[in-house]
């Protein structure tokens, strides 16, 4: 039995090295951790119904803010009834501020003190993306959990660049901070005129004074300093000295470095981050990566990769990536991956799902995506369940090797061929 759910409280109950089994408690539910989090960038699982994603047993999805800013803006998600409601999930969400999204439109943006002023690759139109301004939009959004705005840059910058982006990240913080905090005080601006078709109710007008009042959420600051360990420690003791954080992200890691440095980098948060708060690994998404990640005290994950990966006919397994468009897949009867319980191996192989993609034919798609997205999902809740077994270790050794294992024998065939 489990003690009363309160707003954005955390426990732990089983460890194992750094890894650790635990319940972040939410406005709309408890998140049962080590999770992964589907990406709903523009408020839906790419090619997935929100209650196909719960089948999953997914627990939390994410949304963009910079993306759902752009198009319908926020302004227009809260007068529907805020994010969950217009996305029709009923757990808990996260935001994403978008600094990635931000850090990908270089050709298109200006970064400042101020903030960064971009062109909108939908319409052209200029934005000036501050602190003060995400904060508005993540707060009308209305994620449980919504992100600082942060500056992220390449792997391959300068240790100054790094350093500069880092200290520009923390200054950012603060004021997120100062924003976030007036509007829980003083609530959310009014909600001016939308323009609504002839016949339809003004938008505005279905909400009272009430709505006004910003809705519980926490605000999660972002690690970052690049793969300097000296940059993430003073980016952790500024983020540590600023406030009392309900759970801390670790930003900046794989945008091209090497899987090894991640996870040297990952190592050298382990110790200062505090153990009784979540800690949030931003867009990292492979099984293998998930798995280390979590022996490394890694709570949350997130990643668009399951879904991209399953449009582009990849499937996971756990002896690697396997590409359902081989030849030799076309007579195959098998699933995808024996006794895995996604609708996607119940119900189809891959003679079919191979067929799907040559075809061209749209359920091939959704299909890899779903059974991917499962894939991350049950990883995550076998993790649980070895580290309530006190097993993780072993468990964990023996997933790695084997997954790492079938990935070399696919990548060495394939340079025979």
């Amino acid at each position: 039995m489990q003690p009363p759910i309160t707003d954005f409280s955390f426990r732990t109950a089983h460890e194992s090295g750094a890894a650790r089994h635990g319940w972040f408690d939410t406005p709309h539910g408890v998140v049962e951790t080590p999770a992964f989090m589907p990406v709903g960038t523009n408020a839906s699982v790419r090619g997935l119904s929100m209650p196909e994603v719960a089948a999953t047993g997914a627990r939390i999805v994410l949304g963009n803010a910079y993306h759902l800013y752009l198009r319908p803006g926020d302004a227009v998600i809260r007068a529907l009834g805020g994010l969950h409601a217009f996305a029709r999930w009923r757990g808990p969400m996260l935001t994403d501020s978008g600094g990635f999204q931000v850090y990908s439109l270089a050709e298109f943006r200006e970064v400042g003190e101020r903030g960064v002023r971009f062109k909108s690759p939908l319409d052209g139109v200029v934005h000036d993306y501050t602190p003060e301004r995400v904060m508005e939009i993540e707060r009308n959004l209305g994620a449980d959990i919504i992100m600082q705005l942060d500056e992220l840059i390449e792997s391959k910058s300068t240790p100054d660049q790094s350093r500069a982006a880092m200290e520009r990240s923390l200054r950012w913080l603060e004021r997120c901070r100062v924003a976030f905090d007036t509007i829980t005080r003083e609530g959310r601006a009014p909600l001016g005129a939308i323009e609504t078709p002839i016949g339809t109710p003004d938008l505005s007008a279905l909400h009272s004074d009430d709505e006004r009042a910003a809705p519980p959420q926490a605000l999660f600051p972002i690690v970052q300093g690049g793969l300097s360990p000296e940059l993430r420690r003073a980016s952790m003791a500024g983020i540590l000295a600023t406030g009392d954080w309900r759970g801390i992200a670790i930003g900046g890691l794989s945008v091209g470095e090497a899987k090894s440095d991640m996870y040297a980098t990952i190592e050298v948060c382990d110790p200062v981050l505090p153990r009784d708060r979540p800690r949030y690994l931003m867009g990292v998404g492979f099984p293998d990566d998930l798995v280390e990640g979590v022996r490394r005290g890694i709570d949350l994950f997130d990643c668009v990769v399951p879904t991209r990966m399953g449009r582009h006919g990849t499937a996971f397994t756990p002896d690697g990536s396997l590409n359902i468009r081989k030849s030799s897949h076309r007579i195959d009867r098998s699933p995808l991956v024996e006794g895995c319980t996604c609708p996607t191996c119940e119900g189809y192989d891959r003679a079919y799902l191979r067929h799907l993609f040559v075809a061209e034919e749209m359920l091939g798609l959704r299909l890899l995506s779903l059974h991917n997205v499962h894939f991350l999902v049950t990883l995550m809740a076998e993790a649980r369940t070895q580290l309530r077994a006190g097993t993780f270790g072993g468990w964990s050794e023996a997933f790695l090797a084997r997954y790492r294992a079938g990935n070399a024998a696919r990548a060495g065939a394939a340079s025979t061929n």
